[in-house]
């Protein structure tokens, strides 16, 4: 029967997922906070935050476009994982009673499994189209080998569960998954290599974009192009150095860890410095509506203050007469704080506004219409900057 199915619309997907990056960032919080491991949650608020937030954009704005729910899927992952990693310690570790600690152990690994995904990104900005098919075979060689390695992880971790003694080591982490050895090692270190070298090709590609691209489109390939560096050297070093005998040079690893954020802070500054998605305008929204809502909450209870213990009214009479006169307020005050925020957050709609509204008045006293088709053209030309207009002008006799 047509219709009797329904998808879910993409909107209502950003919001589930940016609700579960939310509770599980929530809980990331209480659980370091209970297991005394405050620091372990500054590296998944690092990199997850940037992560979320610009998924939530992305997701919203084009849902079509796979940067916004990779991002989304990373930063939820990245909460997760920490979530299972402290719930493991305080389970097995501490010597708290606590059930699920074997989904916990599980969910601890969900780590990597985040943060490859940042990789795909590099490949995929801006638009999340591939031009050529070289490249999406490239995509799909990727997407094999990150398949073969997180079914490997899998196994691997079933395996973990099920020995007896169960070994947790002191990161929360199964000991047998986080320092591999046998089969699994085998399968790890090769996949591992060959996912490295398939991002720097994904870094050559849009290395070699740039020198194709347009001005503004490279300013955001800049952007894109240091904070993937930095996120590869960062993601080596981290790698490699973490688990090194001196501690110095661990301690380097460690910290390199940080540099992970890069890429999610540099795409975000892409987006929102050159409009990219058209964000500033949600951006713009977002705020003035947050504005005005406080402001009216303000002048609610200020109004029930008043009412109350002022004026000495009735408690009903000074909540209903100050509920209608904030649903007076609220659609005038919206206008003026929208434009007040349009003025410094979203410039080109303001000055476009503005463009169009001197050009409707000049056209009341215009008569001539050569000058008013080249007076057109020129506003076209200067709210939305075009490649090219044209005016068609239907002779009627």
């Amino acid at each position: 029967m047509t219709g009797r199915f329904r998808l879910v619309s993409p909107a209502t997907w950003a919001i589930v997922l940016g609700g579960l990056a939310a509770l599980s960032f929530a809980a990331m919080i209480l659980l370091t906070i209970v297991s005394g491991q405050v620091f372990n949650g500054v590296l998944p608020l690092v990199i997850g935050l940037p992560c979320a937030g610009v998924g939530i954009l992305v997701a919203r704005r084009q849902p079509r476009n796979p940067i916004g729910w990779l991002f989304l899927v990373t930063g939820a992952c990245l909460f997760l994982s920490t979530d299972g990693s402290e719930y493991a310690l305080l389970a097995y570790r501490f010597g708290h009673r606590l059930p699920l600690g074997p989904l916990a152990l599980a969910l601890g690994q969900l780590w990597g499994t985040g943060l490859v995904l940042l990789f795909v990104v590099i490949l995929l900005f801006p638009n999340g189209r591939l031009p050529s098919r070289f490249w999406r075979a490239t995509l799909w060689v990727f997407g094999t080998v990150y398949a073969v390695l997180q079914a490997a992880t899998a196994v691997a971790v079933a395996d973990a569960l099920a020995a007896h003694p169960l070994r947790v080591d002191s990161n929360g982490g199964l000991s047998a998954v986080d320092h591999p050895a046998g089969w699994y090692n085998l399968i790890q270190g090769p996949a591992t290599i060959v996912l490295i070298a398939l991002t720097l090709c994904f870094v050559a590609r849009q290395a070699l974009s740039w020198r194709r691209s347009s001005s503004e489109r490279r300013q955001q390939l800049k952007w894109l192009a240091s904070g993937a560096a930095v996120t590869v050297v960062c993601g080596v070093m981290s790698a490699s150095l973490s688990s090194s005998g001196s501690t110095i040079v661990s301690d380097v690893g460690n910290y390199a860890w940080f540099g992970w954020a890069a890429l999610p802070v540099s795409i975000g500054i892409a987006i929102l410095r050159y409009r990219l998605y058209d964000i500033d305008r949600i951006i713009s929204r977002t705020l003035a509506y947050a504005i005005v809502t406080g402001l009216l909450v303000g002048v609610y209870a200020g109004l029930v203050l008043l009412a109350t213990r002022v004026l000495s009214f009735h408690t009903p009479v000074a909540v209903a007469a100050s509920t209608l006169a904030a649903a007076a307020l609220f659609s005038p005050l919206r206008r003026r704080v929208q434009q007040a925020v349009d003025r410094r957050f979203n410039r080109a709609r303001y000055n476009a506004d503005k463009t169009v509204a001197a050009f409707a008045a000049r056209l009341q006293d215009a008569l001539d219409l050569d000058a008013v088709q080249e007076d057109l053209a020129g506003v076209v030309h200067h709210a939305l900057e075009p490649t090219h207009v044209s005016v068609w002008i239907s002779q009627r006799g």
